[in-house]
């Protein structure tokens, strides 16, 4: 069976223990010898801990998780601890062998079904990652013992590809094996009920859902139930944004929307599609038989004892509906000012905005650029028991108990200009308007704004100072604007270098120049910092988002120029002597600080110069 395993000899005589590993460790300095004897004299209450966590009686727990169940502080990085993949990869470096993280979104889930059986995967906690298929292709394979060649050998003769066996961390090999037997189960028996072909034949504002929250799904559920319910928990477990569900000719193809950018996932039988699309319809309480005509719902999803948003939409396709599910995390889309990314100077003149008692504010950027974010955040530290907050939204993007919101209706009458004149019977102190898109919504939120009113709202605009062009265009009176504007914040989202990974790195003069604007004056001078790629942002070097603000205050001298119709530039100028930074000179403050890249400050600022 020589060269059978692609794996360095020594393995024959080492054995995967406690000892062994706790030695590698220290030597690694990822821990001392002294916490290294604490380990080991208390391996017995760790191996119970262990077993406890993972709820399977009879566990036999891993010299890896005996290590990490400890959370052994990493000196010099707070709030960081041993963990499973940092004593992974120390194990992997010793046994001469690869590290690999898993990465769910890059899981094979035909090769890893087709290559083992599910009771083989979980005694021996491995699983196929890439490869195989023949005699000359080698079969990479994720283990949680590097030292078990009796293992390679059964691989090699059950496979006829050569085995080349990489560490991963346990928790991730069992959670993969979950995924990939799981939902290969549940997408073979929705195939068989719903047959190969694929054909098929509000009063309640809100149906909450509860997703589970065990290994695999409840093997009493419905096979489409399971699947729905298992791309959510996908989504929400890889910190996705959007779910995209795509039918094409012979497939239907499942996107995630990670950090701004979208990740192919799973391709599914073209034959499920139908059953999927039915079920998110039924949930959100759609009309499962209109197929012809887009339709939006929405969706309360509760996990894990906590409640999350989804707004679904759907739109008919030339090979079905494609449907998109975007995620609201009430931990996210409503939080403190202070976390919204604006540097001390922004949020004291944003904090000023909001603390007029009457005004227009407006917030500005794409689908996407965070501006529900904002508005939320800023109503939130708005609200309280003498506050009346009402809010027109289309759709509501989450139910929030501190605000009165009303969902436009456009089919009985009652749009965005509608509401608001009805809100302004209902003695409201605050009025977010979810977006000014026709002259009587405008003129009704400026009338609002001088009578006494805080009106927010948005505008589908470039910049900031393109919103006041863009309300003369809906026929706003220019004095008018100028007496009720308090200011206009253009915003987009950045993605952050990943903090595990960074490394500081320097520009070149080509790539100074290509930024267009001059770098900031900052304590220390720039702090350029590039991720390189590890296992927390999935080697993609970026981890999370953040914002970057334009800030287009309606000082004296823009008002005036304002009401006296003057040219976009001049407009521009006074807002740049009352302290205006563009996109592209706040997002290369945010390059200069270390939060974010060369080349993402590129992608997202490319056309506003």
């Amino acid at each position: 069976m020589a060269g059978a395993v692609a794996t360095p000899e020594k393995h024959r005589a080492s054995e995967f223990t406690l000892a062994w590993l706790l030695q590698a460790v220290v030597a690694a300095k990822l821990l001392t010898k002294s916490q290294a004897g604490d380990i080991a004299a208390k391996e017995a209450q760790a191996r119970a801990r262990v077993q406890k966590q993972v709820g399977v009686e009879k566990y036999d727990a891993s010299p890896v998780e005996i290590i990490a169940a400890f959370q052994v502080p990493i000196a010099g990085k707070p709030g960081e601890t041993v963990d499973q993949d940092r004593v992974s990869e120390v194990a992997a470096r010793a046994a001469g062998i690869a590290y690999r993280k898993i990465d769910p979104l890059k899981l094979d889930m035909n090769l890893a079904a087709r290559t083992v059986s599910k009771p083989f995967a979980h005694k021996h906690c491995i699983l196929a990652l890439e490869g195989g298929g023949g005699p000359l292709s080698p079969l990479t394979v994720a283990v949680a013992n590097p030292f078990d060649q009796e293992l390679f050998e059964n691989l090699f003769r059950l496979t006829s590809s050569p085995i080349v066996p990489v560490m991963s961390a346990k928790s991730d090999i069992l959670k993969g094996i979950a995924d990939v037997y799981g939902f290969k189960r549940t997408l073979a028996a929705a195939v068989t009920e719903h047959g190969e072909s694929g054909s098929a034949g509000v009063q309640n504002f809100e149906q909450l859902v509860s997703l589970s929250t065990g290994r695999e799904l409840d093997a009493s559920d419905r096979p489409v139930i399971q699947a729905v319910d298992y791309l959510l928990r996908y989504a929400f477990d890889n910190r996705a944004s959007d779910i995209h569900i795509e039918a094409k000719r012979e497939k239907c193809v499942v996107r995630l929307r990670i950090d701004g950018v979208l990740h192919s996932v799973y391709e599914l039988p073209a034959s499920l599609h139908l059953p999927v699309v039915a079920r998110i319809k039924t949930i959100s309480r759609l009309d499962i038989s209109e197929k012809r005509k887009p339709q939006d719902g929405r969706i309360k999803v509760e996990r894990e004892g906590r409640e999350i948003e989804i707004r679904v939409s759907t739109l008919p396709t030339a090979f079905g509906e494609k449907v998109v599910m975007r995620i609201f995390d009430p931990e996210t889309l409503v939080v403190d000012l202070t976390s919204l990314g604006f540097d001390p100077e922004e949020r004291k003149v944003f904090e000023g905005w909001i603390a007029e008692p009457h005004g227009l504010i407006l917030v500005t950027g794409p689908t996407g650029s965070g501006k529900t974010t904002t508005l939320y955040s800023a109503l939130k530290a708005l609200s309280g028991p003498d506050v009346n907050v009402t809010t027109i939204e289309d759709p509501i993007e989450m139910v929030w108990d501190a605000f009165n919101q009303v969902q436009v209706q456009t089919k009985i009458g009652l749009d965005f200009a509608n509401a608001l004149r009805h809100i302004l019977r209902q003695d409201p102190d605050i009025i977010m308007v979810g977006e000014i898109r026709d002259p009587e919504t405008a003129e009704n939120a400026i009338q609002s704004a001088l009578t006494g009113h805080l009106v927010l709202s948005t505008l589908h605009t470039n910049d900031s100072v393109g919103a006041v062009g863009r309300l003369i265009d809906l026929q706003v009176p220019p004095f008018l604007l100028s007496t009720s504007l308090l200011g206009v914040m253009a915003q987009r989202l950045l993605r952050k270098v990943c903090a595990s990974c960074a490394a500081p790195t320097t520009l070149t003069r080509e790539e100074l120049a290509a930024l267009g604007a001059p770098l900031p004056l900052l304590p220390g001078g720039p702090q350029f910092r590039k991720g390189t790629g590890c296992v927390k942002c999935r080697g993609t070097g970026f981890l999370g988002r953040t914002a970057i603000f334009e800030i287009f205050s309606a000082t004296p001298e823009v008002k005036l120029l304002i009401a006296n119709k003057a040219p976009v530039d001049a407009v521009v100028d006074a807002a740049r002597r009352g302290g205006m930074r563009t996109l592209r000179e706040a997002a290369i403050r945010k390059l200069a600080a270390g939060v974010t890249s060369f080349e993402e400050v590129l992608r997202m600022t490319s056309t506003l110069g």
